[in-house]
């Protein structure tokens, strides 16, 4: 039977389960990465576990998130994270060497492997050909125990590629356009699979943009064949190797086939406040912006950075416009010095910024308030930036530069140069890589604690009868921001649970902490693709922390679902979805057999004590699923299988 690559390489990873789409699927990883602000737990997780080294093929810690070094903690974090690695068998990639997803793609990715990272950006990977998902920190630190990863099999939908862009439009462009098709929940338990005519004018950091930002789909993964034009990028790595074609049969069948015909491409912008608010640039052309950044792990490429100068070229930017650009990893930033682009860059004006995620997860380079901000990022959720009033607008670097030139948002098509390729300037350098030690060495190393770095609390033990107060009612599309925010304040408690939680729904309702300790026991309530965005678990290891047992809402985006059940929260829909408005903030909800009937079928019975409506909630849990949230949690499931 023909079969897609994503079906190839799943299958090829088949641990057990089903193969059929919607039915639970468990394969084998190869690799796993983690980045400092998730990393933290993730060891931590690991290390209760009592195993004495990483079962993967492969695992590299990377530090590009809490690069901000105020005070002793984010430091203390870097020192726990490079012990750890070194005694446990995992790389290190130190901070100043990159964001993880462009440093793996250049050095560590391999075509058909299968990749777990505690990062939502993963599946950046799929633009090498790996099979990668991003997924809580939990799952990372279980699979680098040696266990399965669990998932929902997906649909696998065939993007079909002809044609080939045109000057002054990219791949960042292809990627809007199919959120504007698809939506930020379109992808909820899919791969998208790029084939066709149109890939081959694709180079692979323009592939890793689309798989980058297919996270914004709420996929599982995205990825694309690996091919001729793989092969060219790891000889440049000097990876030449680690290559092998790879791509789907000729007469596979996809779930859903899109096509884009990449020459009817045109410059596309998403606006404030959601990835899917996109419209063509030209549609709003003219707005007065006061800032642009390009980098981010979704372009930070060196011919990201290149089409930017060479737009900049013997120019200034706008004197009304702050520019601040980050190189993706230490390898493009050396490389974009020896090719003359950050020099023209700087000549411009530009501010060059840390190699690291900085300004996407409101670490650094804020917009003023109110300011207008053009990024070559993937998220613009309200307040990410730093700013909360900020607007932000994503864009391509060729559209971000040009309005950086102009002071207002501009169709770069207005400016006539001609692109050049900067890849032949491509030099690897390791030397910010630290290896693990061998296992003998490490028998008498040392893990580097400092006070800021906590145990991870454990979830109870589910109960049959209880009752709990609903706690928070949210509305439509809350995110994992919402519910636990990022940037400088935030991010340097993520290795401090009892503190950080201080901060849950602090955007939403800023009296959630206390209403929740109050409480004892709790339920959040919400609408419709709750927890889109990040992977980052805290957003569920921090309301398991404050009592929360039950989340209940119209839909699930797919990470934090897994997260929810992996700190043992249940996870419940509505079955009439109108029992959605008949409940409110502070009811009392009675489970009287809440074990029983989630054992027995997927009908939760519920009562609102105060109105005294009978309500049915449903779960689609899977037996595995269930084992698990009824343990307490991954973490003591898997003490038990490993």
């Amino acid at each position: 039977m023909a079969k897609t690559l994503a079906e190839k390489i799943i299958e090829n990873h088949f641990v057990s389960g089903s193969l059929k789409s919607t039915e639970e699927v468990n394969i084998k990883i190869d690799q796993t990465l983690t980045q400092d602000a998730t990393g933290t737990m993730v060891y931590l997780q690991f290390e209760a576990m009592d195993i004495s080294r990483v079962k993967t093929e492969l695992s590299v810690s990377y530090i590009d998130h809490n690069t901000q070094q105020a005070d002793f903690k984010n430091m203390d974090d870097h020192q726990f994270l490079q012990s750890f690695a070194k005694k446990y068998g995992v790389f290190f990639s130190r901070p100043g060497n990159g964001i993880c997803h462009q440093v793996h793609l250049e050095r560590f990715g391999i075509p058909g492997k299968t990749l777990l990272g505690s990062d939502s950006h993963t599946p950046t990977g799929g633009g090498i050909g790996m099979l990668a998902i991003g997924a809580g920190g939990l799952d990372v630190a279980c699979a680098m125990a040696g266990a399965p990863f669990s998932f929902v099999m997906p649909h696998v939908i065939g993007i079909h590629l002809t044609g080939k862009l045109n000057p002054m439009c990219s791949s960042k462009d292809v990627i809007l356009k199919l959120l504007q098709l698809e939506t930020v929940k379109g992808g909820v338990d899919k791969v998208y699979e790029y084939y066709g005519k149109g890939v081959e004018t694709l180079t692979v950091p323009q592939r890793a943009t689309i798989t980058n930002m297919g996270a914004e789909l709420g996929a599982t993964s995205s990825i694309f064949p690996s091919d001729n034009i793989t092969k060219e990028f790891m000889k440049l790595q000097g990876r030449e190797k680690e290559w092998r074609e790879l791509s789907a049969d000729i007469d596979c069948k996809f779930s859903k086939v899109i096509e884009i015909n990449l020459s009817e491409i045109e410059p596309m912008i998403a606006m404030p406040h959601m990835p899917d608010l996109v419209v063509p640039v030209r549609e709003i052309e003219g707005k007065k912006i006061d800032q642009a950044a390009i980098g981010s792990c979704t372009n930070s490429s060196i011919n990201d950075l290149g089409i930017a100068a060479d737009i900049l070229d013997n120019k200034t930017v706008n004197e009304n416009v702050s520019l601040g650009i980050a190189p993706g990893s230490k390898q493009v930033f050396e490389n974009a010095i020896d090719a003359g682009i950050i020099k023209k860059l700087v000549k411009s004006g530009a501010r060059i910024l840390e190699s690291a995620c900085g300004p996407c997860i409101g670490m650094g380079f804020a917009p003023s308030s109110g300011g207008v901000t053009v990024r070559t990022f993937n998220r613009n959720f309200k307040g990410r930036s730093g700013t909360k009033d900020g607007e932000v607008y994503l864009a391509s670097p060729e559209t971000a530069a040009a309005s950086a030139l102009f002071g207002v948002i501009t169709d770069p098509r207005k400016i006539k140069i001609t692109s050049k390729d900067y890849s032949e300037f491509t030099k690897s350098d390791d030397s910010m890589i630290v290896p693990p030690a061998s296992s003998i060495e490490a028998k008498t190393l040392e893990i580097i604690r400092g006070p800021n770095i906590k145990p991870c609390p454990k979830a109870s033990v589910a109960e049959n009868k209880f009752e709990a107060k609903i706690i928070i009612k949210t509305e439509d599309n809350i995110t994992t921001d919402h519910i636990m925010p990022a940037g400088a304040k935030v991010l340097p408690y993520r290795s401090n649970i009892p503190e950080i939680a201080k901060y849950t729904f602090e955007a939403v309702d800023p009296g959630f902490y206390e209403n929740a300790k109050k409480a004892g026991k709790g339920i959040i309530v919400g609408g419709e693709n709750y927890g889109q965005g990040s992977s980052r678990e805290h957003a569920a290891l921090a309301p398991m922390y404050l009592g929360i047992k039950a989340v209940v809402v119209k839909s699930f985006a797919r990470i934090h679902k897994a997260n929810l059940i992996n700190f043992g929260i249940a996870p419940l829909t509505f079955k009439n979805s109108s029992d959605y408005d008949t409940i409110s903030k502070d009811d009392i909800i009675s489970f009287p057999s809440f074990i029983d009937d989630i054992k027995k079928g997927n009908e939760v019975k519920a009562i609102n004590k105060k109105t005294g409506k009978e309500m049915i909630f449903l779960h689609d849990l899977t037996a595995k699923s269930i084992d698990i949230l009824l343990e307490g949690g991954m973490l003591n499931y898997t003490k038990k299988i490993v």
